[in-house]
Parts: structure tokens; C-alpha cells; sequence
């Protein structure tokens, strides 16, 4: 009997993160299965110039395909969601091309996986009798709580803002403790459309037939247990951690040496993601703290963009926003830097603590690194990722659990003191902290790896995807 071979379509939202994870799961299950193909369709967003320098390092492959999808000048972060819903006819004629003529001789298309921004398109997959599935790059807790608040806004009818400054406490059924209403994501308590809008894509992932996690079993047993209990939600795979490879990064020398110089586990990382900047005053917090902790750090340091823009810049001269004589004073014990390679930098044993922002990526690749993590969420589900790591996990050290940094720029940034700051690097630095977080990180780090081997619960769950795939053309 002939082997049929099954395409899919991936559709990622725009951003760069979001695009690596998709990219990599695609590659994997590519790996994994021979039977199968991947056309990626890739939203870019003018900004985005790092898109493509991405996806020129990946190498040629017959069943791994990008077609980019028409840009728009007039697209920003704060359109992206007009700029995604725009897409709908692009994609469908795509797909209907595919159908009509697959990428290879002998494939069927067998399913749409879209990211979770891009639920709109399962009416694509509608109208040609194609399954859609969900790739979430977030974690299985996350998805728990966003299927909550649908739930809330739209069965039982709760006006979610009634939660923006809130003390109280949610009971969410993949948490065993309380969540604390300060650290939902500001955007579905924020008053105006956009709450509306977020909650209306994640009310659509029920309409899906399985939805793949960038998470493993290990890290997140209570939340995925908790999902697989609901029989009317749509099945989840665990599939992670899945992350850009340390070999993809190109590791500037003059980082790599000095990192080379210093001892094992003695330098904290400061990195806070594509969008994350701080305003002077805060720079000049962080620099205090780390100059009062006489941690040896590796800080990356990036200059926010102008009021009402997303995109970092890089500084010309770090004199002009650190304290006067913070680098010579720290030369030899510190080092400031723009823009870092982070998974190469993770991945270096003199590393030994990550003053992060926590986004899942940010967080998976501390666990796979077995580096553990001072919180310091600004945007997105990161205050929940941070309660997630601190509360549930007794992973992380606190900094903050619920900062949230304010984009618009419409109200005076919230400061944390330096105090604050040197006492959570020193107890995260601390070689066995009273909590145990290091010891903690470092067996998730081993189980984060057996996860993907043959027969480890990751591994499992991608073979159970891949059949379901298999069977649609069957």
C-alpha cells in the first residue's frame, strides 16, 4: 500500500519569538516523521528586520517552506491584530493553492497549526474541511487561565476589569494555589475593545481539534492534568521545551572571552527580551543593585524606542544613562552589552543566575540551562510566568512577580528600588539558597531533557500528534 504523506500549514503570529518557536517545533516534527511536510506562512511587520535574517540560517530542507505573506506599511504592534485578521484571504489562497498542488509530489494537506493570535483562520480550514490545531507558545498554566477568563467574560458575563487594581485572589482550576489578580495580563483587564479582542481568540481554541504546548509534563504536571481532565476542551500535547539551539547563535568574541575569564556560576545575566527597556531612573536602580551585590554580571542593556513605539534601539554611549563611574567602578566584575545572544549566553557555565522578564521562551531556556531565574515581568503573561516560577514552582527568586511596564507611556513608570533588586540577586546567587530554587532548576533541568528523548512524556505526546495528523488523510 502506497504511504500517504501528510502537509501541514503553520501559520505564526508576527514576532520574532513566536516565529523561532513555530520554526523549531516545525523542524522537529520534521524529524521526527519523514511522512510529513511544513509550509510556514510568516506575518512580518515592517519592523521586523530580524525575520529574515533568521530564517536565512536555516538550512535548506524539500519539506520545510516559508512563503511570506504581503506586509503592510501602516502595520505596528499596536495593529498587529487588524494586520493578522487582514491575512484571511492571503491564506486561504495559499491553502487552496496547496490543496490543489502540495509542496511535494505525493503529500495531502492534512491541517492548518496556527498560533494562538491567529484562531481567525480556522474558518479557513473550515471551508476546505481541514482540521486546525494550536501551537501555544505559552505554557500549559497560562492556557488554563486564559481558557478561566473566557469563561468568565463570556458565560458568566464578568466585566474583567473589575480586576485592574484589585487585592483579591482567582480560583483557576490549573493552579493549585490562588492567583492573585495582579498579575493577570493587563490586557484583558485593561478597559476598551482589545480585552474583548484577546479573550475572542482564545475562545476559539476550543474550536480546534488538539492543541500542541511548548511545555513538558515535568515542568507542569498539575496544569496539564488539569487540562486533560476537561473533555470538552480540545486534546493537549506537551511537545517542549522547544527552543532556538545554542548552535544557531552566533556568539560575539568579545562576550565569549570574557565569559571565559570568569569562574563557573559566578556571573549573573540581566536579558528582558525583544521589547524590554527601562527608563533611566530604573537603569540607574538596577545598576546600584548590582553594584552593591558585588555580583560578577553580563547586562544587556537596551534603549527604549521613542513614546508610543515598541522596537529597541541600542545606545551609543551606556555613560549616558548608568550612573557617572558605574562602569569603571565595575570593570573586571561586570560587563554591559546591547543587544545578547541569549540561549549562547544560558548555555556558558560561568553563568549561574538570570535576572529576567520571564517570558516562556525566556523561562524554558533557564530550565534547559538549569539556570535559575530572578523575576522581573514587564508586559504579557509575564507576572503570571513569574507567579507560576516563584508560587507553584519554588523555581524562581522574586524581584517582582507583578511589575507591569506601561507601553503607552501614559503614566509615570513604577520604580523598583535597589534594595529590592541586590536582595533578590544575592539570594539567587547565593550557592544553596534556604528555598532550594537552585537545587530545583538543576533536576528540571535534567527531566527538561529527558522529556524529548525517546520514550520521555515529550517525545510521547509528539508521537501522538503526528498520528492524528497522519490519520486525517487516511
Amino acid at each position: 500500500m502506497e504511504t500517504k504523506n501528510a502537509e501541514l500549514v503553520f501559520v505564526p503570529s508576527p514576532g520574532l519569538s513566536h516565529l523561532v518557536s513555530t520554526v523549531e517545533m516545525a523542524k522537529l516534527l520534521l524529524d521526527r516523521d519523514g511522512r510529513l511536510s511544513i509550509t510556514v506562512l510568516i506575518m512580518k511587520l515592517p519592523t521586523d528586520s530580524g525575520v529574515d535574517n533568521y530564517t536565512k540560517t536555516i538550512s535548506p530542507d524539500s519539506r520545510l517552506r516559508f512563503i511570506n505573506l504581503p506586509t503592510q506599511d501602516d502595520a505596528t504592534f499596536f495593529k498587529m491584530f487588524d494586520f493578522i485578521d487582514n491575512q484571511i484571504t492571503h491564506v486561504r489562497d495559499i491553502v487552496s493553492n496547496l490543496i490543489k498542488q502540495p509542496s511535494l509530489p505525493g503529500s495531502q494537506v492534512a491541517g492548518l497549526v496556527l498560533d494562538m493570535f491567529c484562531t481567525k483562520f480556522i474558518q479557513v480550514g473550515d471551508e476546505f474541511n481541514l482540521p486546525a490545531y494550536v501551537f501555544f507558545t505559552s505554557g500549559a498554566a497560562a492556557l488554563g487561565l486564559f481558557y478561566h477568563l473566557v469563561s468568565l467574560r463570556f458565560e458568566q458575563n464578568e466585566d474583567l476589569a473589575k480586576y485592574k487594581s484589585s487585592d483579591v485572589e482567582l480560583s483557576v482550576p490549573c493552579f493549585s494555589n490562588p492567583v492573585p489578580a495582579k498579575v493577570l495580563p493587563a490586557v484583558f483587564v485593561e478597559e476598551g475593545p482589545m480585552s474583548t479582542v484577546f479573550l475572542s481568540y482564545f475562545k476559539r481554541l476550543t474550536e480546534t481539534k488538539g492543541i500542541m504546548v511548548n511545555t513538558f509534563y515535568e515542568l507542569e504536571s498539575y496544569a496539564i492534568e488539569s487540562l486533560l481532565a476537561d473533555s470538552k476542551k480540545p486534546k493537549v500535547y506537551p511537545v517542549g521545551p522547544i527552543m532556538k539551539s545554542s548552535s544557531d547563535q552566533s556568539f560575539d568574541e568579545d562576550i565569549k572571552n570574557w565569559l571565559d575569564d570568569q569562574p563557573e556560576n559566578s556571573v549573573v545575566f540581566l536579558c528582558f527580551g525583544t521589547m524590554g527597556s527601562f527608563e533611566e531612573a530604573q537603569v540607574k536602580e538596577i545598576a546600584l543593585a548590582l553594584e552593591n551585590s558585588g555580583s560578577r554580571f553580563l547586562w544587556s542593556l537596551r534603549k527604549p524606542g521613542p513614546k508610543g513605539v515598541i522596537e529597541l534601539t541600542e545606545y551609543e554611549d551606556f555613560n549616558e544613562v548608568l550612573p557617572e563611574g558605574f562602569l569603571e567602578r565595575t570593570e573586571g566584575i561586570g560587563k554591559v552589552i546591547g543587544w545578547a545572544p541569549q540561549v549562547a549566553v544560558l548555555s556558558h557555565p560561568a553563568v549561574g543566575g538570570f535576572v529576567s522578564h520571564c517570558g516562556w521562551n525566556s523561562t524554558l531556556e533557564s530550565v534547559w540551562f538549569g539556570v535559575p531565574i530572578a523575576t522581573f515581568p514587564l508586559y504579557a503573561e509575564q507576572q503570571l510566568n513569574a507567579f507560576q516560577l516563584v508560587k507553584e514552582l519554588g523555581m524562581a527568586e522574586a524581584i517582582r512577580i507583578d511589575y507591569k511596564k506601561d507601553f503607552k507611556g501614559e503614566k509615570p513608570p513604577e520604580i523598583v528600588g535597589a534594595e529590592e533588586i541586590e536582595a533578590a540577586i544575592r539570594r539567587l546567587m547565593a550557592e544553596e539558597s534556604g528555598s532550594g530554587v537552585r537545587q530545583k532548576v538543576k533536576e528540571m533541568k535534567n527531566k527538561s531533557r529527558m522529556a524529548l528523548m525517546e520514550g520521555g512524556s515529550s517525545y510521547n505526546a509528539q508521537s501522538l500528534f503526528i498520528e492524528d495528523v497522519i490519520r486525517n488523510i487516511a
